[in-house]
């Protein structure tokens, strides 16, 4: 987006600089939002203040602050800050980085200020690249500041993450997005100039989805949209906000009890095997503008939950479906998480395994002390041996059909049955071969 131009209407030159930049907080006074992480003695507050050097990893949604906190933090050390995207950067711009005055002459080893990389989309930096941050990050050569939109346990590796100190964002509230609305009217240097009046805070807001960058970017393509000119009174309507976004109002929003009511409705629309209704829910959210991870791994968790070895291709199919959409990548991904929901929804159901883990935990919890029967406990010592480690136990390879029944369940619990497999799907089979296998079934 190109910004403003004035040259027609005033004396200012034209401001190419988007709305979202030029308001960029300078400071935490002038920072909005994440109060648990730079409220008063807060960890971030107290590192900034105190001029803590240390790596660190923002995990948060978009637009929630990650990027503005790393410059506030950088400043505050007076550092040399770095920026890439682990979209489009590699090994050679971080290489770069390290080299970067080495040897120059220009400042004692003493005078050096610290060298801080801000890594947006960290997860985007393969195994390989991760790992060549390493000892860099390791020796203190470089100060990493990585900020990511997925959980980085998941998509840090876990040498650097071990380095590395995470901090939760979360999505911007009402009360926080109209606190960042009324100062970008108030301080912007365009804005201010400008008489302008809001019709509806609140789809603004709405449209916006918790995400500040996303919000002020609205704001000013419906600011074009309405004609606004200086000294001139003007309101941002309904309509204008509308076209701003490319859409009608919504009430789905993340943080809210749509967000949760849609995602319920969508599971439970599988689990009762409605895959219109899956779907319909699911485009619902997708439209929404919903993360399509958060989606996907909803369909993981029902894929075991409620369909489980009814039809074990389920959660294969599920499993194969995030990894698509984590390659893939939205508008495309869509194809992929309907067939799948289409999958989920007709495939028989069966809860019978989790409802066995259930129960499974909740005799462990009670007893969680019973001893392992001697006949198959580990006897890798003749020691143990002599005390009867492993006496008596059956291979069950050495038998006809590789099967031959003896007690692996402590003598409390010896006749206790948890998983009782349904009829649904290939669980007929499991349960017929279990009743057939197993004296404690039968009857």
């Amino acid at each position: 987006m190109g910004g403003f131009c004035f040259r027609s209407l005033w004396e200012y030159d034209c401001v190419m600089e988007p709305l979202a930049s030029r308001v960029r907080p300078k400071s935490l006074d002038e920072f909005v939002g994440q109060k648990h992480l730079v409220g008063e003695n807060k960890p971030l507050r107290v590192a900034i203040e105190k001029k803590h050097l240390f790596s660190f990893v923002l995990w948060g949604p978009p637009g929630c602050g990650k990027t503005t906190l790393a410059k506030i933090y950088a400043k505050s050390l007076d550092a040399r800050l770095y920026e890439l995207s682990a979209v489009s950067a590699g090994k050679d711009d971080v290489r770069r980085i390290i080299e970067s005055e080495k040897d120059s002459g220009l400042f004692a080893k003493s005078e050096e200020k610290p060298k801080i990389l801000f890594l947006d989309e960290i997860h985007r930096f393969n195994k390989a690249q991760q790992d060549f941050l390493l000892p860099y990050v390791e020796s203190g050569a470089l100060t990493l500041i990585g900020a990511t939109t997925e959980n980085p346990s998941f998509e840090v590796i876990s040498p650097l993450l071990s380095r590395c100190q995470v901090y939760v964002l979360q999505s911007l509230g009402a009360a926080e997005l109209g606190e960042i609305l009324d100062r970008a009217m108030k301080e912007d240097i365009v804005l201010k100039e400008l008489r302008l009046s809001i019709e509806d805070r609140t789809l603004l807001m709405l449209l916006s989805g918790g995400d500040a960058r996303k919000l002020l970017n609205g704001l000013e393509i419906a600011v074009r949209i309405a004609g606004a000119v200086r000294g001139k009174p003007a309101t941002i309507t309904k309509h204008h906000i509308e076209q701003a976004y490319q859409r009608s109002a919504s009430l789905y929003d993340k943080e809210g009890e749509q967000h949760y009511d849609i995602i319920s409705a969508f599971i439970k629309s599988m689990r009762g095997s409605d895959p219109d209704a899956a779907l319909y829910w699911m485009a619902r959210m997708i439209d929404a503008g919903e993360d399509p991870k958060f989606i996907v791994r909803r369909m993981v968790v029902l894929a075991s939950e409620d369909i489980g070895n009814a039809d074990p291709q389920a959660l294969s199919l599920a499993v194969s479906c995030f990894n698509a959409v984590d390659v893939i990548g939205m508008p495309e991904a869509r194809i992929i998480m309907a067939q799948t929901a289409v999958y989920l929804a007709s495939a028989p159901k069966s809860n019978a395994s989790y409802l066995a883990v259930e129960h499974a935990l909740e005799d462990a919890r009670t007893f969680p002390n019973l001893p392992v029967p001697l006949h198959i406990r580990n006897a890798p010592t003749k020691l143990l041996k002599d005390l009867g480690y492993g006496s008596g136990y059956k291979y069950s390879h050495d038998f006809k059909g590789h099967f031959e029944e003896q007690q692996y369940l402590p003598d409390k619990l010896k006749d206790k049955v948890y998983y009782q497999p349904t009829e649904q799907g290939e669980e007929k089979s499991i349960k017929e071969r279990l009743k057939a296998w197993w004296k404690r079934r039968r009857g």
